[in-house]
């Protein structure tokens, strides 16, 4: 029996779950309703759909999310919304009868994480959070590495993360750039990386510490470095003509059907300049992080790099295990999806006490965010296996508030210059 979803939020994230829902999973999923604050961006999902030879579905605005509940009835709701609204729908969606995926962070602050779980607990209704970066192969690898006991007791993990001039500036032109809207890249961004240590060490965070600061974009840092010409967007502005850091909408099909044909109904600026005011979140963080295991975790993130990828490094009393991913770099929603943590090259080195290094196969994925994307997309949509996964990847919204709290500790560091035990924020 088929089940049956509705999304709301039809931004450029949801094209990954409607996309495959329609093209991959015609057998066991179906969609039956979208929901947004914007009815031009559900017009272009639902053109979209007729690309796909599916037929236009009903359209539902924010206000009328009980009604579309009631009127489609599907078994679960897709939330895809901006990340301070996530709590709001999701709640609802559980109280209404219906299980929820949500795209991650699952909310961006300890109270609405306490108001997911009361409603978690009240419903017995299930969430998910789409955490695609366990199922990459070479993610997957470490975790059967570290499992197997390979360079023995993890003591210590130091992990850099950097985002690039294309995919990292992007982050600095959208509703992320306000902290309000998105917790900041600690909570938006970094619940990936904060997921994949709980996941990898099958710990959770007991104390954080952290820095962080706006040193790059912004208008400030711009004119300290001599910058002159400056505008609030780039559509229409002259200054943006040769900036390289400026997004035009009017030249990408897909963002201009989706933000910039869209502007009139909430006035959302997709391409704002990334040495505008008005940006309350940082660009470099530097984090420190004690496991209940005993490990220690430092955690850098920058968001100006000249490539994307990460390096992670794991010291243990066995061996030391190194890794190296390059991603390949993108626009969000630029109509590149494939290209979402599409691969240049990745590498994992096992280097044994008193033994020779050597380097690991990582078995072949194909697909988004280094193979990882088609594997969630099966766990969510596809035939469930009766054997399960031997490497329990799924996240539950116990993982969720767990890759998130590391991320709002961080912040909260970050304000009061002191370190920060998790179970004060939030006990999970």
């Amino acid at each position: 029996m088929k089940k049956k979803y509705a999304l709301v939020g039809t931004g450029g994230r949801a094209i990954f779950f409607y996309t495959a829902i329609i093209k991959d999973f015609p057998k066991t999923a179906s969609l039956v309703a979208f929901c947004d604050t914007n009815q031009t961006r559900m017009d272009y999902a639902n053109s979209r759909l007729e690309s796909l030879d599916h037929p236009q579905i009903p359209t539902f605005l924010a206000s009328s999310f009980d009604r579309m509940i009631a009127e489609t009835h599907p078994d679960e709701v897709i939330v895809t919304t901006i990340d301070r609204t996530h709590n709001i729908y999701i709640i609802r969606a559980l109280e209404l009868g219906c299980n929820v995926i949500t795209e991650k962070p699952m909310t961006i602050d300890a109270p609405r994480c306490r108001e997911i779980f009361s409603a978690v607990e009240r419903t017995n209704r299930k969430v998910r959070v789409t955490f695609n970066y366990r199922y990459a192969p070479h993610n997957t690898k470490i975790y059967e590495l570290l499992s197997s006991g390979a360079i023995g007791e993890v003591n210590s993990v130091h992990f850099e993360w950097l985002l690039n001039t294309q995919h990292g500036a992007d982050y600095f032109r959208r509703w992320h750039r306000d902290k309000r809207n998105s917790g900041g890249l600690l909570v938006h961004k970094s619940t990936h990386h904060f997921d994949l240590v709980n996941f990898w060490l099958r710990s959770r965070p007991e104390t954080v510490v952290a820095m962080g600061d706006l040193k790059f974009y912004g208008k400030e840092n711009a004119e300290r470095r001599g910058e002159t010409k400056f505008y609030s967007r780039a559509f229409g502005s002259e200054n943006a003509v040769e900036d390289p850091f400026a997004l035009h909408l009017d030249k990408n099909a897909q963002l201009k059907a989706m933000y910039l044909d869209a502007e009139k109904e909430d006035a959302y600026f997709r391409d704002q300049s990334v040495f505008s005011d008005g940006i309350s979140i940082e660009d470099t963080m530097g984090v420190m992080v004690r496991y209940r295991s005993g490990a220690v975790l430092t955690y850098s993130l920058t968001a100006y790099a000249p490539w994307e990828g990460f390096r992670v490094m794991f010291n243990g009393t066995k061996g030391r295990l190194e890794v190296e991913v390059v991603e390949q770099s993108y626009v969000n929603s630029g109509g590149e999806q494939a290209l979402e943590g599409a691969l240049e090259s990745r590498s994992i080195l096992l280097r044994p006490l008193f033994g020779k290094p050597v380097e690991i196969e990582i078995p072949e994925g194909s697909g988004g965010h280094g193979g990882g994307d088609p594997q969630l997309l099966n766990d969510l949509f596809g035939e469930v296996s009766e054997d399960g996964d031997p490497f329990r990847r799924a996240a539950s919204h116990v993982d969720g508030a767990l890759s998130i709290l590391t991320g709002i500790c961080a912040n909260e560091s970050i304000k009061t210059g002191q370190t920060v035990r998790v179970d004060d924020v939030f006990q999970v």
